[in-house]
């Protein structure tokens, strides 16, 4: 179950990545309108965190090692694994806030609320780099297929992030 919940964990915080960068480019077309792609990005990202309490649930109390609930949530305690698990813990704590902050984003304001959601960036990679050295799934050609996949989404979407930026808005330009 931890297993399994960490790999889904880490695909559908790929799919929010992937969805917040679209949203970040403010483009939108007739199918796919942009409120569309806000709402479906904050639904998944609660959902991660939904995969992620199980994740983090079913890992304390498999007896396969042992992790307390303090090493999910404070960083290099743990005996296992240290530093893949520290990073497991980093990435962890990085989207809770995340989400938190992005629930109260009326209260927090915006430019502070923008500001911590750049954390997304890094914790996305660290996540990754948490699950292919804690887990055992990159050791098999489908665990590093699942990585590998999730890496080329990002990068591709991040490529197109910066080179979309580099170009006017349609919506900007006057008509003579």
């Amino acid at each position: 179950m931890t297993r399994a919940t960490g790999i889904v964990t880490l695909l559908m915080l790929t799919l929010s990545v992937f969805l917040g960068v679209v949203t970040r480019s403010r483009r939108s077309t007739r199918r796919l309108p942009r409120f569309v792609v806000v709402g479906l990005h904050r639904n998944v990202s609660l959902m991660v965190l939904i995969f992620l309490a199980l994740h983090v649930a079913t890992t304390v109390i498999d007896s396969y090692t042992s992790i307390s609930l303090l090493d999910a949530f404070v960083p290099f305690l743990s005996q296992y694994r240290t530093e893949w698990l520290g990073l497991g813990t980093i990435a962890s704590d990085v989207l809770v806030v995340l989400v938190l902050t992005s629930l109260m984003r009326e209260r927090i304001g915006y430019r502070t609320w923008k500001v911590l959601h750049w954390l997304s960036y890094a914790c996305w990679p660290v996540a990754v780099l948490h699950a292919w050295g804690t887990g055992t799934d990159p050791g098999v050609a489908w665990g590093r297929w699942i990585g590998y996949g999730c890496v080329a989404a990002i990068g591709t979407t991040v490529l197109w992030r910066l080179v979309i930026a580099a170009r006017p808005d349609p919506a900007d330009t006057l008509a003579p």
